[in-house]
């Protein structure tokens, strides 16, 4: 059995229908392709077609402010990908006409954008011949071919690339790369893929010798760091409540949260409302400190395991710097936050 052949012929069947598939265009694969890393098509669909109906254009997107579109990924998760995205909208507008280059050498050169995703624009927008690799395209390669190289290691990179490049079909490089994605999303999938209707169950190493749960191989642990985060909403005499830009590198840079405070362990609630009273970033002393729900909230990302509480702050004062509460809401928040949000006020 032809590998490539067999695996278009299925792409052709079984492909989903998605917007940008419609339209190769350089804008919108590039926008599909930025969302999509480490998301998955469900989710990140309804946030494509908001971004695509907020900017038609690139630049739609170059002219709008950041706050706007971190607003419109809030709930997507790693925002350095949405800063990324809007300083390569900006690049490409006023730097480049509005045009995105032509080559995937010229896309390299594009903020934010490494070898997947110039590979990805440059074949389907191009028909550029050059093999993308990512997380579907290791796991189905390294099934089907039963390679037990740790993905987590720089020379597995290579490896995977000249193999998939030596299957990659000249003339079809597009379609190709969009269905060894689209297999490795629907059928080959991380976890209890159905084998018994692969089309490759006959030839499939993995498959053959009983190593499916196996393959692909990555020993390298995330190591996972616990934090501990206190909110403090703050309720003062003008009715109003106080939110800050997180402005330093990190997690979150650039949304909005409530002042934080953050101890190096979990608290008991005694220790903690007396830390608050004395939090000098208050610059007031509170009326009244009360905890706002019984359970702390885990939020877990790539690399850290956040433990949130929120506190209600009241004070008689009229505190300089104060929002209302409705425009409070229309600042870009962490989703954790905006969830809090949506069931306190």
């Amino acid at each position: 059995m032809n590998f490539s052949k067999s695996l278009i012929a299925w792409y052709l069947q079984n492909k989903r229908d998605l917007p940008w598939r419609k339209t190769p265009q350089p804008y919108p694969v590039w926008l599909s392709e930025i969302m999509l890393q480490q998301t998955r098509v469900a989710q990140g669909l309804p946030y494509f077609l908001r971004f695509i109906e907020a900017f038609p254009t690139v630049q739609d997107m170059a002219n709008a402010p950041e706050e706007h579109v971190l607003k419109l990924w809030q709930g997507l998760g790693y925002y350095s990908r949405a800063r990324n995205l809007h300083a390569t909208a900006k690049q490409v507008a006023f730097e480049m006409n509005g045009n995105f280059p032509g080559s995937y050498a010229g896309l390299l050169k594009l903020k934010g954008v490494g070898d997947y995703t110039a590979a990805a624009i440059a074949s389907i927008s191009y028909g550029e011949a050059v093999p993308v690799v990512d997380g579907n395209v290791y796991r189905v390669l390294s099934r089907y071919f039963g390679i037990d190289t740790d993905i987590s290691q720089n020379s597995a990179k290579k490896q995977f690339t000249e193999l998939a490049a030596s299957l990659l079909p000249k003339d079809s490089a597009s379609t190709f790369n969009q269905a060894i994605m689209e297999f490795g999303a629907l059928q080959c999938t991380p976890k209890s893929p159905d084998c018994g209707i692969c089309i490759f169950n006959k030839e499939c190493v993995a498959f053959t010798t009983g190593r499916v749960n196996q393959l692909p191989v990555k020993l390298k642990k995330t190591k996972v760091t616990n934090r501990y985060f206190n909110y403090l909403i703050i309720k003062d005499g003008a009715g109003n409540t106080i939110v800050n830009r997180r402005s330093e590198k990190g997690i979150w840079h650039g949304l909005y949260e409530f002042p934080l405070l953050e101890t190096e362990t979990l608290t008991t609630e005694t220790e903690t409302i007396e830390r608050i009273s004395n939090f000098k970033t208050l610059g007031f002393t509170p009326e009244n400190i009360e905890l706002l729900h019984r359970d702390i909230i885990i939020h877990k990302l790539s690399h850290q395991k956040l433990h949130i509480r929120f506190w209600q702050i009241t004070t008689s004062l009229t505190l300089p710097g104060g929002v209302d509460t409705e425009h409070v809401k229309t600042y870009p928040y962490p989703i954790v936050i905006h969830n809090f949000m949506e069931s306190y006020w």
